[in-house]
């Protein structure tokens, strides 16, 4: 490891070591002589980071272990830490203090002493100043926590007994240390052995009692004492109580301080736990809870006190037998602890609660063996109320913990207090704001009863309904029949066959109470269904619980003589109870069928509604019983049925408007069972069971058929969201008068500005007629006499007795309007929220019976819920939910399904008008995110289309038809089996398509037509003659732009390659080619960005059909191409230079020469440095300094070659000269220019008809026509072009034209990619064939030449 030496060693300097002197001391040098990673440490050590401390001292400690005993390094290292340990930075001391306590411990052959020694002498307490005092005290104290935390102090009684001494002097200083010092004893005396407490205890405690009550430190270190040596501490202090009467006041004194010094740790201190052992140990614990806990520190209310006592309750959970439990949880405390779970309220408000919680399930988890204590304990925490609502929640979760026969006894706890409130046992209480603003005859025992059963309802459903709870069968079974026995039965006279008829009441139970334990069964009902579909074996015969609740029913009701309902059956409700009874003996027989085990649950479900709303009820179930006989029955009596009861709706549909009937109920439970019958009889489903659900979703056929199904709101719920009493809220009250006041005051300035709002011209005219009527206008015709006679007494009393009955008429026609508004906005919000749940209907219809033909019904009615809900714009939750979940259904569910109709039939016809008006209607909407499902929708009936097949005599009939029409427009391939008529639905998409490319605002968009293009490769081979046709000047340049977008993603594609035969594929390109040339030709200047963009996508699309033209390997004529890509190069190069267009002028020069390029036109390298020659030349030297390495310098560069030195013969010679300059490229191309520097001729005389030599003006090359034509011999077919030398023009601004010409390689005269515009001659077509990569741009035409040459010699 190097050793820096001298000046560098010592730069990193502790910050108590800094010198006051320039004059370095004689040992530093030698003192550092260390490596940078050993100095590193000591800095990372002081770093906030855990890890990073933690990280530090593990390798300051593994360095240590590699140097020799003695060391230097080890003498630095103690000295480093010794002086951290009274930094200025007090986030620095205790790493060091804990860095020092490793080092302690891991090399024990250091004296503690000797360290001890050491601190106190770096930090000596006498020589330090004023200013140093407080850094000096901390490095004592945290230099004595080291030696203690090391674990080797209690072993060093010398050291012991100095540190304890020190400790003590540092206890003088409270000013800086506050109570530090006598922690730190009494946690090192904690760890001490007996023997050596013994000979330590007369020095660190006085025999004073005053003392031990003086701070808490004293008392706990005499509580210490007390525990580990009693002996040694009566022989010190005498036979000393605690909890005597006189002592009371100083033990209160010392646990409020310990509260207010620990208030914002929230824990509970030691000397209070430690107080509660003693007083445990000495049997006076209810002497301690009673005079010093309750009476003592909860005299006066301060919260930090009563935190403290809280977690003592906590805490002593775990040590009290059953009695002391009772004893504690009877007392002040627990009253003032729910009047804190009442109070706090506040979001910002602190909160015990779910810290008691975890004292209390801390307590039942580790008692599970004793039952009775688990019991006596959530009894006691269930008893705390407040005007008899208990403070727990229902749901409160540590009921888990208990054990089955704990949990069994707070069930009959539950149980016998709500059928025998007693009130006398709870502890209740009400909070100041309560006992101030509730009237006194407002707490009576009835309101608190019914607080007191609606709680325990709700918790024994909730029992049920934790999972997490362990439950047996019998005591579910209990609670379902207990609430469903008080729900709507009661008792006549005690039998020992019905045990709930033995149950009887202190308090009779009043209606609203059986309202709530009915909403509570049914929500039960709801979990027992639940957790039987998730389990079905869960009783002990595999039926659903509901079965089990009929068969209790039905033992009710035989026994009317001991038991009643509350609502008596008649007849015919009977008669269908029987009934129903009957079929599900039948349904047993099937219920390994999954359609008669849904059946049976919503006979049950059904059955038990029967005694909530028994006149629904029995005509539901009537209903759903022949439905059932005949779906189960269907095959065998299907025609039977139809000849003898023609005019009978099929039981479908009756399904149908039953599960319609079950949706409109406000109940989960219902919704979950009409979802999974629906599954299994939709599969059956008809049209007009279909129409019956669509009438729902249609918003002009729902409104007229709002009677046939009413949607009930959801009072059950609204009774259990008040099952917190309105005035459980009492401690806000005073709050709430302010803000009533307001929201009068509110209220009041709403109805003045409707009633200014709604005043109409009627009652202007009745307010006009009052007036006149009593003589108030009567001056309006006497205008100038001054005599005018005011009204009397008796006409004023009359005038205001008319306006008041006037204004009262109006103020109840306001209220009227208002009220009915309110309604017709709650019926909305209702029918939305039965419209949501109707969509589960067709979810599982789209989902289970995707190849239903039926299916095809739901695309207008969806699109028209989505195209509703869109325009609507409103900001409700019940309307976006219907958005939302109709746009999943009708995206994923439908037209993004794997399964669909394949099946059209006889709705051929209908699918094509659907498909028309599906694609009109995207064509006419107003926002384009409408138009993309109605589109998605055609693109779905296409598919319908294309995987329906056509029958036999259907096919005959087609081909008769068009035997006549040419082959080539036939569809081929699977589509020429299936039901896609091309020749029907190319004029629907074709007008569409010319649409959007005519419009000016089309909401039709690009990727709309390349989903469909991608999908059906030959209607996009019949709809590519109109996009081809836009492509021209006559259109506006978007929709040019969107034609060229079009065509680049719809050409490439092979599925379209293969519709199409070679000759039709090369006339398509070659009329797009010439409609991009063309379109080239006719750009003029892109000052406008829609004519930017234009350019763009013209050069994208050209160079779409190169890359074409050489992956399909065509020979085209490309001669017009390039003189238009010629004519367009000046003015990009001057648009490059003006920095026009500078977001977008890049990527054109790319695309222009990409697409150059292809032509064999290599772009010349002043055009590649044009860009980087303004930024080279604003640059300074003195920015150049601070670039990154690797980068030289402007002025550092090798300056090229003048152009004027290179001659012709040079060039001749050596071809590659010129590209010298360029940058280097791959070990690839490197390899690839060697082998055509190879293959190639020495020397070309000419460049593409002229010579090479510099040109004395800077104009692009022509090419002369007197110049002859050479045809060079054909090359290889994989030589590149880039690698051929061809003609590059130039711009007649370029400087450094010469040396251009040098880098081009040389092409042949007949070539024309040199030719002027200007040049009127008749010339020769020239073909490229890009597939070929020849050097010659005329390889097509050469090979023609030599063919015929070779057939005249033949």
């Amino acid at each position: 490891m190097a050793e820096p030496e001298s000046m560098e060693v010592a730069e990193p300097v502790a910050p108590g070591e800094a010198q006051k002197s320039g004059a370095r001391p004689a040992d530093r040098h030698g003192l550092l002589k260390h490596s940078r990673e050993f100095l590193d440490f000591f800095w990372d050590i002081a770093k906030p980071q855990q890890e990073t401390r933690l990280e530090a001292t593990e390798k300051l400690l593994e360095y240590l272990r590699a140097k020799p005993k003695g060391s230097s390094e080890m003498k630095y290292a103690l000295k480093r830490l010794i002086t951290g340990l009274g930094g200025g930075r007090e986030a620095a001391r205790p790493c060091y203090s804990l860095a020092l306590a490793q080092l302690l411990q891991s090399f024990e052959d250091i004296p503690l002493g000797s360290i001890l020694q050491q601190i106190q002498e770096k930090h000596d307490l006498q020589k330090a100043k004023k200013g140093m005092m407080r850094p000096a005290l901390f490095g004592n104290l945290f230099g004595v926590l080291a030696l203690f935390q090391s674990g080797r102090l209690v072993k060093d009684s010398e050291a012991l007994m100095k540190s304890v001494k020190l400790l003590q002097v540092l206890g003088q200083h409270y000013n800086h240390l506050q109570e530090q010092p006598q922690k730190a004893l009494v946690d090192i005396l904690s760890q001490v052995p007996e023997t050596m407490l013994q000979e330590i205890l007369p020095k660190v405690l006085k025999p004073d009692l005053n003392s031990v009550f003086g701070s808490p430190e004293h008392l706990e270190l005499f509580l210490l004492a007390q525990q580990k040596v009693p002996k040694k501490l009566e022989k010190l202090m005498g036979p000393v109580n605690l909890f005597s009467d006189e002592n009371i006041p100083r033990l209160v004194t010392v646990l409020k301080t310990v509260a207010n010094s620990v208030k914002k740790e929230r824990k509970l201190p030691t000397v209070a736990l430690d107080l509660l052992h003693l007083a445990l140990q000495e049997d006076k614990f209810p002497w301690f809870w009673k005079e010093v806990v309750e009476q003592g520190l909860l005299k006066k209310q301060f919260w930090p006190v009563s935190y403290l006592c809280f977690r003592l309750l906590g805490a002593a959970l775990p040590l009290l037998s059953k009695e002391q439990l009772q004893l504690v949880m009877q007392g002040d405390l627990v009253r003032h602890y729910g009047e804190h779970i009442v109070t706090a309220k506040l979001p910002k408000q602190f909160k015990f609660a779910p810290e008691m919680n975890e004292y209390v399930g801390a307590f039942l988890e580790g008692c599970r063996d004793d039952p009775e204590r688990q019991l006596a304990l959530v009894v006691a925490f269930t008893s705390i109320t407040n005007q008899g609502l208990p403070v727990v929640p229902t749901f409160w979760r540590v009921v888990q913990f208990l054990s089955p026969a704990a949990l069994k006894g707070y069930v009959a706890w539950l149980r016998d207090m709500f059928l025998q409130p007693d009130l006398d046992s709870l502890v209740d209480f009400s909070t100041n704001n309560q006992k101030k603003t509730q009237d006194a005859s407002f707490h009576g025992p009835e309101r608190a009863v019914f607080r007191l059963r609606k709680w325990i309802i709700l918790r024994l459903v909730s029992i049920v309904d934790n999972l997490h709870v362990e439950k047996e069968e019998a005591l579910i079974e209990e609670v379902a029949r207990f609430c469903f026995f008080h729900s709507f039965f009661e008792t006549k006279k005690p039998t020992s066959q019905i045990p709930e008829s033995e149950q009887h009441f202190s308090l009779p139970l009043d209606g609203r109470t059986r309202e709530v334990v009915c909403s509570a069964f049914f929500s039960l009902l709801q979990t027992l269904s639940t957790q039987f579909r998730l389990a079905p074996e869960q009783t002990a015969d595999g039926r659903p619980w509901t079965y089990h609740l009929v068969q209790f029913a039905d033992v009710l009701l035989n026994h009317s003589r001991s038991v009643a309902p509350l609502t008596a059956f008649t007849t015919q409700q009977r008669q269908a109870w029987d009934r129903m009874l009957k079929t599900l003996k039948e349904l047993d027989t099937l219920s390994s069928e999954a359609k008669a085990t849904a059946f049976q649950h919503l006979l049950l479900l059904v059955g038990i509604h029967l005694f909530k709303s028994p006149a629904e009820s029995c005509d539901l179930l009537g209903d759903i019983q022949t439905c059932i006989k005949k779906s189960l029955g269907e095959k065998t009596r299907r025609t039977r049925s139809k000849a003898t009861n023609p005019q009978e709706p099929p039981w479908v549909e009756v399904m149908v408007e039953i599960l319609l009937s079950l949706l409109a109920q406000p109940s989960h439970l219902m919704r979950q069972v009409a979802r999974s019958v629906f599954g299994h009889v939709c599969s059956h489903l008809t049209l007009r069971a279909l129409q019956l659900i669509l009438d729902v979703l249609n918003p002009e056929e729902s409104q007229d058929e709002d009677d046939n199904v009413v949607v009930t709101d959801d009072s059950e719920e609204q009774l259990l969201g008040d099952a917190e009493d309105k005035s459980s809220d009492g401690e806000d009250s005073k709050g709430n008068k302010g803000s009533e006041s307001e929201e009068d005051s509110d209220e009041e300035d709403s109805d003045e500005e409707d009633r200014d709002g709604d005043v109409d011209q009627g009652f202007r005219e009745q307010l006009m007629a009052v007036l006149q009527a009593g003589k108030a206008l009567g001056g309006a015709d006497n205008e100038d006499d001054d005599d005018d006679e005011e009204l009397g007494d008796e006409a004023m009393m009359a005038l205001d007795k008319s306006l008041a009955s006037l204004f009262a008429e109006q103020k109840l026609r306001i209220q009227a309007r208002k009220d009915e508004k309110n309604k017709q906005q709650k019926e909305k919000a209702l029918r939305r929220d039965f419209q949501i749940r109707v969509l589960d209907l067709i979810e599982v219809l789209v989902t289970k019976q995707p190849e239903n033909p039926l299916v095809l019904e739901l695309l207008e009615p969806l699109l028209l819920v989505i195209r509703r809900s869109m325009r609507s714009n409103s900001s409700a939750k019940q309307e976006q939910d219907l958005l939302h979940k109709t746009a999943r259904i009708f995206t994923h569910h439908l037209c993004r399904s794997r399964h669909y109709c394949r099946t059209a039939g006889d709705r051929v016809e209908t699918l094509y008008a659907r498909l028309e008006r599906l694609v009109q209607q995207a064509s006419q909407q107003a926002d384009s995110s409408v138009a993309l499902y109605h589109f998605n929708a055609s693109l779905y009936l296409l598919r319908v289309l294309r995987g329906s097949t056509v029958d036999k005599s259907t096919r005959k009939a087609q081909k008769k038809e068009k035997a006549s029409k040419d082959a080539s427009s036939q569809p081929q391939g699977p589509e020429a089996a299936s039901c896609l008529d091309l020749s029907l639905v190319t004029p629907i998409y074709s007008s569409a398509l010319s649409s959007f490319l005519t419009k000016r605002n089309s909401p039709l968009t690009v990727p709309m037509f390349l989903s469909l293009f991608s999908r059906h490769p030959m209607l996009c081979k019949n709809l590519l003659p109109i996009v081809v046709e836009h492509l021209t000047s006559h259109t506006r340049p978007r929709h040019q732009v969107q034609a060229c977008l079009l065509l680049q993603k719809t050409l490439p594609t092979r599925e379209l390659r293969v519709c199409f035969k070679d000759p039709e594929w090369k006339q398509l390109l070659g009329q797009t080619l010439g409609k991009v040339t063309e379109t080239l030709r006719t750009l003029g200047e892109a000052e406008t960005k829609s004519g930017h963009q234009r350019e763009l996508a013209a050069l994208e699309l050209l160079n779409t059909l190169f890359r074409n033209f050489h992956h399909t390997k065509l020979t085209m004529d490309l001669t017009a191409v390039l003189g238009a890509l010629q004519s367009r190069q000046p003015r990009l190069q001057q648009g490059l230079q003006q920095g026009e267009h500078s977001a977008g002028s890049s990527r054109l020069h790319d695309l222009y020469w990409q697409a150059m390029k292809f032509l064999g036109v290599q772009r010349p390298k002043s055009e590649k440095d044009s860009k980087e020659a303004p930024q080279a030349t604003q640059q300074s030297p003195v920015s150049m300094k601070r670039k990154k390495k690797g980068f030289l310098p402007e002025t550092k560069k090798r300056k090229k070659r003048k152009p004027e030195a290179t001659t012709q013969e040079e060039v001749a010679a050596k071809p590659e000269a010129a590209s010298g300059d360029q940058p280097p490229s791959t070990g690839k191309k490197k390899k690839k220019r060697k082998k055509t520097k190879k293959t190639k001729s020495p020397a070309q005389p000419q460049v593409n008809g002229t010579p090479a030599a510099k040109s004395p003006a800077p104009e692009p090359p022509a090419v002369s026509p007197s110049t002859p034509a050479k045809t060079p011999k054909p090359q290889k077919k994989t030589q590149k072009l880039s690698q051929v030398n061809e003609a590059t023009p130039l711009p007649p601004e370029s400087p450094k034209e010469p040396a251009a010409k040098k880098r081009q390689k040389k092409l042949p005269q007949k070539g024309v990619s040199g030719k002027s515009p200007q040049s009127a001659l008749p010339r020769k077509k020239a073909r490229l064939s890009l597939a070929s990569r020849s050097p010659s741009l005329l390889q097509s035409g050469a090979k023609k030449k030599v063919q015929l040459r070779k057939a005249k010699k033949l």
